[in-house]
């Protein structure tokens, strides 16, 4: 399995993911991945971790995923690995359920969001994004 670590999906896999069929409430597992200092295009914040630069941004994706009637359910930092093997752990976990497609898509459109994202981008060094759909695949 290759795992490449992406801050932004490419306009095919952006089109992709939010034509899929609309099919109710899901859950995104985000693993992050933190540059060791932040980089802010105008230099500003020098002295804050990427950690530190995306947690601002965390903040404000909470605010806009509540006010969507979605909640964060989940995030810590990663602390070991039990099993398996990566050339390098994620540094955190986090897990987000958004109503719906739309709402997610409104979310990520919106201009709040374009109003944080540069923190995200400050501190991350790459993630994945992975839309999962709660129950689905261990039903008896």
């Amino acid at each position: 399995m290759n795992v490449v670590n992406q801050v932004q999906p490419s306009g095919a896999r952006a089109a992709e993911f939010f034509g899929a069929p609309e099919d109710g409430p899901f859950v995104m597992v985000n693993l992050l991945k933190f540059k060791d200092k932040a980089e802010y295009p105008d230099g500003s914040d020098a002295h804050l971790t990427g950690a530190e630069a995306y947690a601002r941004y965390g903040e404000g994706v909470r605010v806009l995923v509540e006010r969507l009637g979605g909640r964060v359910r989940y995030s810590g930092r990663v602390t070991g690995l039990m099993l398996g093997e990566v050339e390098e752990l994620w540094d955190m976990v986090a897990l987000a359920e958004y109503p719906s497609l739309a709402a997610f898509r409104q979310m990520a459109l919106s201009p709040e969001m374009h109003a944080i994202e540069h923190h995200r981008k400050a501190g991350l060094a790459g993630q994945l994004n992975i839309r999962t759909k709660p129950g689905a695949g261990f039903e008896a």
